[in-house]
């Protein structure tokens, strides 16, 4: 994998998801009966995690490291999906069950959750990331996360439903192209066994908030997403695109959008074959291969999210999110959780389950990127060796603003409770308070 795409996109993290806590105590540094039975005095290690996608594989990586290191009890809790990650994480700090692992986000993540992280610049993991995968996670020269993987986003779509409707992807470059697209595919619904061309979980504020904006806002912060950071205001540069963009997945999706949340549109809708478009990311492979195999591997393709004249044929690519390791707990905890994380990104029984069993793009060194496995993956993997990625700058917004405000607002939109000149100025008034 080469580390120049790398380089040049800026990366940021989203905080959504998970909470661990240990099995019979609430405190970090402490050791207790596991909840299997076993003795006291193991080293245990709580893991608060969000990645619902691939909870069951972590969880067996985690019981087969446990098996070769019978001193060691690793405790995961799972909260995300259509969970407030954030909101969780900060009750569990709250409740005195601090995790040992948890996952933080970009630079506001970092200065939030600072006094509470170590500095993991000595473990192998950190030595072996990417160029570049780092930045949004390193303060002071400390590195601070030990990123995820590699992830990208776009328009998904199953290459059947198109085929059966006439429709030739590898012509969608603009917006007026997925607007023509939309259009034959509505004309055609009866025949298609399709409810709707799009399904738009507006439900989900990050969606809409994180990811759709950002595929406008990332052009005016320049890729950049300290410029994102360090900006006092937002002026929706691309403002008219965006508007345009979600005009157009409400008209031609399954309503009302505002009720559909990420299990309905993937599980439900996608999977199913009864919507033949949705806004996602190569994350969600694992949940559409448990409901249809053949689907996953052989109909779903990847398409950008444009803007007309200015971006096209590029999908934005970053870091999703960082391990963190809680500095409050005791020696022998903050050495396990370190030892723990180099096992899963550097040791070789780790990085083949990094890559054959979570279905990561690896964003460390020294993996074998042909066994890449799943289609989506390959898509994101194809489109930034080939550069045409754009960067990810929604973890530059100011805390909570994404989803809170944006994506709040987007849902009023939606319902036609408020214009989209309302949208803008609440918003944009938003930022500024919180930059001030």
């Amino acid at each position: 994998m080469t580390n120049i795409f790398l380089k040049k996109i800026s990366l940021a993290f989203v905080t959504l998801g998970a909470v661990a806590s240990l099995a019979a105590c609430g405190n970090v540094g402490e050791t207790s009966k596991g909840s299997d039975g076993d003795a006291a005095g193991k080293t245990e290690i709580s893991i608060f995690q969000f990645k619902v996608e691939f909870k069951d594989q972590f969880e067996a990586l985690a019981k087969k490291y446990e098996e070769e290191n019978p001193d060691i009890k690793i405790n995961i809790e799972t909260v995300g999906g259509g969970s407030d990650y954030g909101a969780a994480l900060k009750s569990k700090f709250s409740s005195g069950n601090e995790p040992n692992i948890f996952n933080i986000g970009g630079p506001e993540d970092v200065n939030m959750w600072l006094d509470s992280l170590t500095d993991l610049s000595d473990t192998e993991a950190a030595k072996q990331a990417l160029d570049g995968t780092l930045t949004g996670a390193t303060k002071d020269d400390k590195v601070l996360g030990l990123p995820y993987n590699i992830e990208g986003y776009g328009i998904l779509y199953n290459k059947e439903i198109f085929e059966e409707a006439g429709i030739d992807a590898t012509t969608i470059t603009t917006l007026a192209d997925l607007e023509k697209a939309a259009e034959t595919l509505e004309k055609q619904k009866a025949e298609l066994g399709i409810e709707a061309p799009f399904a738009l979980a507006a439900k989900e504020q990050w969606i809409t908030g994180l990811h759709s904006a950002n595929a406008f806002l990332n052009a005016e912060f320049n890729n950049d997403v300290m410029q994102a950071f360090e900006s006092k205001e937002v002026a929706f540069e691309y403002g008219d695109a965006f508007k345009k963009y979600i005009d157009w997945m409400n008209k031609y999706s399954v309503q009302p959008a505002n009720s559909l949340d990420y299990s309905q549109q993937i599980e439900q809708l996608f999977a199913n074959g009864k919507v033949a478009m949705t806004q996602q990311g190569n994350w969600v492979y694992p949940t559409i291969e448990g409901i249809d195999e053949t689907l996953a591997n052989e109909k779903i393709g990847l398409l950008p999210i444009p803007i007309d004249g200015v971006v096209e044929g590029k999908i934005p690519v970053g870091v999703p999110m960082y391990w963190g390791v809680n500095s409050n707990g005791s020696e022998e905890e903050i050495q396990a959780a370190k030892d723990f994380l180099d096992y899963l990104y550097t040791s070789e029984e780790g990085k083949q389950i990094v890559l054959e069993d979570f279905k990561f793009v690896p964003a460390y060194q020294g993996y074998d990127t042909d066994k890449i496995s799943d289609p989506l993956s390959k898509d994101v993997y194809t489109y930034y060796t080939e550069g045409n990625t754009t960067g990810w700058v929604f973890m530059g917004y100011p805390a909570g603003w994404g989803e809170q405000s944006l994506g709040a607002e987007i849902q009023k939109y939606v319902a036609g409770d408020a214009s989209w000149e309302e949208v803008i100025s609440t918003v944009q008034k938003k930022w500024a308070e919180e930059r001030k």
